[in-house]
């Protein structure tokens, strides 16, 4: 009889029934002379009790500001320290830390802040092209007028004040600065009795999920949901005191705070930032300079870093690990990264916002195929399961919907029961979305997102095998594969293409490169060739924005002909 697809992880690794805040604590406590944190853009270094002297302040001068246990604190900044000092700061005081995606514009802003009801917003002044200042003087015209800390808002009734982390903070703002003079009010001993009355089940973090439909929804983590979560990934990559990581993906995202700080912190690593957002030359400088053991990335940052045309003057020779995630890596990347990069355990993640990230991962010991074809096996103390339209397990080797459930599960949406219902079930299973394969030895394919599944005149065509394919093609560097309407077939197949430097390739071309080694079917009707990939900032392929580019072009180019 056919094995049916589901697994549970290892049993035998405790879960941590702790707070961020004391586990923090323990770490500096084991030490404290030890590099915690490396700012390299802002040239600040700290040891784990430099780094709690800054926390245990800044906690204390959030109480000050009248911050309540479960009380919302959003952050709305780039990579930086004061990032990483305010997630254990609010962990510590019981805030709940509202992660704010750096490129959000003023209505996503607005949007964030009003339906999380932050209290407080920490920014910093400008961004890239986004100044935050001004963004926020137009949402907030009482803010100039008020005093700090007594912003009365018509639009954002319950937002008592903001923090700005500029050098010179406008009229209105509160000095990031300035903070530790607040301080000064609370004893030490009331930070220790507030942070001694927080449970570790309690919500701790709100993070935005990037929805491609409708308003973003607020994944609602604890302290137990993603201080596990980063400890298991810790754990897998046999992460110690002796480690350095370099941390260029956003700690906006799980990613950052959760795979990178709190992995770092369960396991008294230090955390290397090497730029406000990812720079690849700066990425690979970081690791040369500071002789970092891992890194991490999505299979897009690797392939800039191993593309970039300064690569071999920086010795990477220190990595041994990393993390690739966000999506599957391409074999001839992951070669390069093994052996250019020298990352011989490198290992792949697989998750979502709304499990703390992590749910499968591969193992140091897996083999180059296992790291390319699929996304690992279930984690410790999760389990996985693949299931059908109805909500039944498939048997092994069939396609379905992949589902997890365990401690890495988000409490839920905020404030949101309805989006929470649909997306966990009444027995705590979290549907992912992904079309996933189980094999017999329990490793987990993902072939696609249940909506990005291509049906041209009948048959199913799943974008990721096709992407797999034509990265064998020694001209592409990088592949995106989307569906669009057509009167006749349904769905006609467009590939987004880019290439290596210095290489060629045109439609012909690849035309003749598919029809010898794939079903006629499957050949792609439209190719584009780009630079770039419409991405959010974690990385991820915004495939609905690349579908509207190709109708559009095609509608126009079809209009030509029609002229011509």
């Amino acid at each position: 009889m056919n094995q049916p697809s589901y697994t549970s992880g290892r049993q035998d690794v405790a879960l941590l029934a702790t707070t961020v805040g004391d586990a923090f604590d323990a770490t500096v406590a084991r030490h404290a002379e030890r590099e915690a944190l490396v700012v390299r853009h802002q040239r600040l270094r700290y040891s784990w009790r430099q780094l709690a002297e800054r926390v245990d302040a800044y906690a204390r001068a959030f109480i000050a500001l009248g911050l309540r246990p479960g009380e919302r604190l959003g952050i709305w900044a780039p990579n930086c320290a004061e990032w990483c000092i305010t997630q254990f700061a609010s962990a510590k005081v019981g805030a709940v830390l509202v992660n704010i995606n750096p490129a959000y514009r003023s209505s996503e802003l607005e949007y964030a802040l009003k339906q999380s009801g932050c209290s407080w917003l920490i920014c910093a002044d400008a961004f890239k092209t986004s100044d935050y200042h001004a963004m926020l003087g137009d949402l907030l015209p009482e803010l100039a007028r008020a005093r700090p800390g007594e912003l009365a808002s018509e639009r954002l009734p319950e937002l008592r004040g903001v923090i700005s982390l500029a050098e010179r903070a406008p009229a209105g703002f509160l000095h990031w600065q300035g903070l530790p003079g607040l301080a000064a009010a609370v004893g030490a001993e009331e930070l220790r009795q507030r942070q001694a009355s927080l449970q570790f089940d309690e919500p701790i973090n709100i993070q935005y999920t990037s929805g491609t439909t409708g308003f973003p929804k607020g994944a609602t983590l604890s302290h137990y949901n993603i201080l596990n979560n980063g400890y298991m990934v810790g754990e897998s990559l046999g992460l110690g005191a002796e480690d350095r990581l370099v941390i260029p993906v956003p700690l906006y995202h799980c990613f950052g705070m959760v795979m990178g700080n709190l992995g770092c912190v369960t396991h008294g690593s230090t955390m290397i930032y090497p730029a406000p957002s990812f720079d690849a030359e700066a990425t690979l400088l970081a690791v040369a300079e500071e002789r970092a053991t891992a890194l991490y990335g999505v299979p897009t940052m690797f392939i800039a870093e191993l593309d970039h045309p300064r690569r071999r003057e920086f010795d990477l020779s220190s990595l041994r690990t990393g993390i690739m995630a966000g999506a599957t890596c391409p074999i001839e990347v992951m070669r390069r990264v093994i052996g250019d990069m020298h990352m011989a355990e490198v290992q792949i993640a697989y998750g979502m916002t709304e499990t703390s990230p992590v749910s499968l991962q591969t193992g140091p010991d897996d083999g180059l195929e296992l790291r390319v074809t699929t996304v690992g096996r279930t984690q410790p103390r999760l389990e996985s399961k693949i299931v059908d339209q109805t909500g039944r397990v498939v048997p092994r080797g069939e396609i379905g919907e992949l589902c997890t459930r365990g401690y890495s599960v988000m409490l839920g949406y905020w404030n949101d029961p309805q989006a929470t219902a649909e997306a966990i079930d009444p027995t705590r299973w979290m549907h992912t979305g992904d079309l996933a394969v189980m094999d017999d030895d329990g490793y987990v394919r993902i072939v696609g997102r249940s909506k990005d599944m291509i049906i041209r005149g009948g048959e199913n065509i799943y974008p990721r095998e096709l992407e797999e394919f034509f990265f064998t093609h020694p001209a592409v560097a990088d592949v995106q594969v989307i569906g669009i309407p057509d009167e006749r077939y349904g769905e006609e197949i467009v590939a987004w293409i880019k290439l290596h430097p210095g290489h060629h390739a045109d439609d012909e071309q690849l035309r003749a490169f598919c029809k010898a080694r794939i079903a006629h079917f499957k050949i792609p009707r439209h190719f584009r060739f780009v630079d770039e990939f419409p991405m959010t900032v974690t990385g991820k392929i915004q495939k609905f924005r690349m579908r509207e580019v190709s109708i559009e072009e095609i509608r126009l180019l079809a209009l030509r002909q029609g002229r011509d």
